[in-house]
């Protein structure tokens, strides 16, 4: 088995079962998916019905509802070389895992990722790096999302998988991609960054489903920043740009995209101070 997808998921359905959708339009099929379900009932079963016998999954599940936690049990039932991280709303191109399998050929890189786009085609999801190449200290940061993140199973296994302490449903909501590909590198992995490989999902930037989640998106940022130790100018760049936001927000009276900015640098501050944080030697 090449790919082993790993995808968490709790309370959707209809979502699911598109991205299901979008896999058997995949123009390389030697993948296998494992669905990680949040949820106490059954509402997947029906949706996952649809697609017995279209390519090789499992339905398993992990509570409690904390994401990093399932992403590592989901783990421990893949067969496959490579894994990766779908989200349960988001949709593979059809060519996205022949793109994977070139770029993570035999004595390539240990860790790949791409770019989000929205489905209506923009940039989404975040800032994002022009230039493809390895990934670095400096370019992580707008060089990877959980979602079209892969990386070598033995390499995964080697760094423990992801951080338990972080992730959607701790205080440290974000930041898992880069703290997993600094992890890696940590460890001698080899990671690229391509921004022409593309996986669709929404564009939630400022939203009111953002501002809900800012202050812990935020923290997460900061938690990675600490962690990993990275220089005090890094820092200052990643307070200064929600600061900067603020004002600008203000003037234009957006109040909105002000509350964004304002939770975004208040949890960057909270993770970075965080006592968690430390815990790297």
């Amino acid at each position: 088995m090449r790919f082993s997808l790993i995808m968490v998921t709790g309370g959707r359905t209809t979502e699911v079962g598109e991205f299901m959708q979008s896999l058997t339009r995949q123009s390389y099929q030697d993948f296998e998916l494992i669905i990680v379900q949040q949820n106490e009932d059954e509402r997947l079963a029906p949706i996952v019905a649809a697609f017995e016998g279209k390519f090789p999954f499992q339905v398993v599940r992990s509570l409690p509802r904390l994401i990093n936690h399932s992403r590592n049990v989901g783990a421990t039932f893949a067969q496959g070389e490579i894994l990766g991280f779908p989200d349960d709303d988001c949709l593979y191109p059809a060519d996205l895992l022949a793109e994977i399998d070139r770029a993570l050929a035999p004595g390539g890189p240990d860790v790949f990722s791409g770019v989000a786009i929205s489905p209506a085609g923009g940039l989404g999801s975040g800032r994002w790096h022009d230039a493809a190449g390895p990934i670095t200290r400096e370019t992580v940061w707008t060089s990877a999302i959980e979602f079209n993140l892969f990386i070598r199973r033995t390499l995964f296994d080697g760094i423990g998988g992801f951080d338990q302490a972080m992730g959607l449903g701790t205080p440290f909501a974000s930041g898992d991609a880069q703290d997993l590909i600094l992890a890696a590198m940590r460890a001698g992995g080899r990671a690229v960054y391509d921004p022409s490989v593309r996986v669709i999902h929404p564009d939630k930037r400022l939203t009111p489903v953002a501002v809900q989640r800012a202050y812990d998106y935020g923290a997460g940022m900061g938690y990675v920043l600490r962690k990993h130790h990275m220089r005090i100018g890094v820092w200052l760049t990643f307070l200064l740009r929600p600061a900067a936001g603020i004002a600008v927000s203000l003037l234009r009276r957006h109040t909105l995209d002000a509350r964004y900015y304002w939770l975004t640098f208040r949890g960057r501050l909270a993770g970075l101070l965080a006592p968690e944080a430390r815990h790297l030697g």
